[in-house]
């Protein structure tokens, strides 16, 4: 009999991925970073993905009030071994502390075009002319 293998996260892998934000943000929070770019940008920790062997954890942010996030991320990136040193306190329970890498998180534009999708005249006329359908 062969075990079923899915991509789906583990509870253990989402548990401690949100063990992982919480202590990312933490040290983004507290300026322990020292570098000019991340310390002037608010920089939001939505979600952190662990790799099965929970030795991989990416990080996905979003610096806020900033057009271009490419700048926050690389820095972001230069600045992930100090970063990975910093969570070892929070994160003492752990076999393995992981390597961190930080990516841009999109989510939040895929969000906004489906909102303005749905908000276009197209759309609209498409939804109005359903509700005479069924009256």
């Amino acid at each position: 009999m062969t075990k079923a293998t899915s991509s789906a996260p583990s509870q253990r892998m989402l548990r401690v991925g949100e063990q992982v934000r919480a202590a990312i943000t933490q040290v983004l929070q507290r300026g322990d970073v020292r570098d000019d770019l991340i310390e002037k940008t608010v920089i939001s920790v939505s979600e952190v993905r662990m790799s099965p062997d929970l030795k991989i954890a990416t990080a996905y942010v979003t610096p806020l009030g900033l057009p271009d996030h490419a700048a926050v991320i690389d820095a972001l990136n230069r600045n992930a071994k100090f970063i990975r040193g910093r969570l070892a306190g929070q994160l003492r329970q752990m076999k393995y502390m992981p390597e961190v890498r930080f990516r841009d998180d999109t989510s939040f534009d895929n969000y906004k075009k489906i909102d303005e999708l749905l908000r276009s005249p197209e759309v609209q006329r498409d939804l109005d002319g359903e509700s005479e359908d069924q009256e």
